[in-house]
């Protein structure tokens, strides 16, 4: 078994950063990368393999619905929300099927203050993907907002399940813990 995670987790960091066209058995399934990204064995590691996963979620859908995508991101980066919105109910629109464009669109209504619509577009994308360790986070943060700190802490928990080393985990997990439980540790 050790031999075995080795090996996938290597092959994970050897791959190529950018999407580049591979023979169909050489590429790795969303359910290898996300066996890795559990056994990965430090931080480095971890990023590398996530890194792979959002760029299979990012690189779903027709070349318009790409198209839209990059759209979208850019009115989030600019904070153009409605426009943002806008792009994001279009690729909604033509791949239904795409988490990532639901997720998307949760995050534009997330920075909108939308908190109903933002939980109604996470909820749609764990449908899709219940792997989906980015919507958790976000869902738990919305919680937070919404002062339900318990809820916050189970939804972060569940995407630690998925992804043991997001980003800040044990500075946001143990914050959690500290509000919701009235934990110190």
């Amino acid at each position: 078994m050790a031999m075995l995670r080795r090996a996938l987790i290597l092959a994970l960091l050897a791959a190529p950063a950018v999407a580049q066209p591979q023979p169909p058995r050489a590429r790795l399934t969303l359910d290898q990368m996300f066996e890795a990204l559990k056994l990965a064995p430090d931080d480095a590691s971890a990023r590398a393999v996530e890194a792979q996963i959002w760029q299979v979620w990012m690189g779903a859908g027709s070349p318009a619905v790409q198209l839209l995508m990059r759209r979208g991101l850019r009115h989030l980066e600019t904070r153009s929300l409605p426009d943002a919105v806008e792009d994001f109910d279009a690729i909604i629109a033509l791949a239904p099927e795409m988490a990532e464009g639901w997720n998307k669109r949760a995050t534009a209504y997330f920075l909108m203050g939308d908190y109903a619509n933002a939980v109604r577009d996470i909820q749609e994308t764990l449908a899709r993907e219940p792997r989906h360790f980015g919507a958790l986070a976000g869902l738990s943060h919305i919680l937070e907002a919404q002062d339900d700190l318990t809820g916050a802490l189970r939804a972060y928990e569940r995407a630690l399940a998925i992804h043991p080393r997001l980003a800040g985990h044990e500075q946001r997990l143990k914050e959690l813990r500290r509000k919701a439980l009235g934990e110190e540790s």
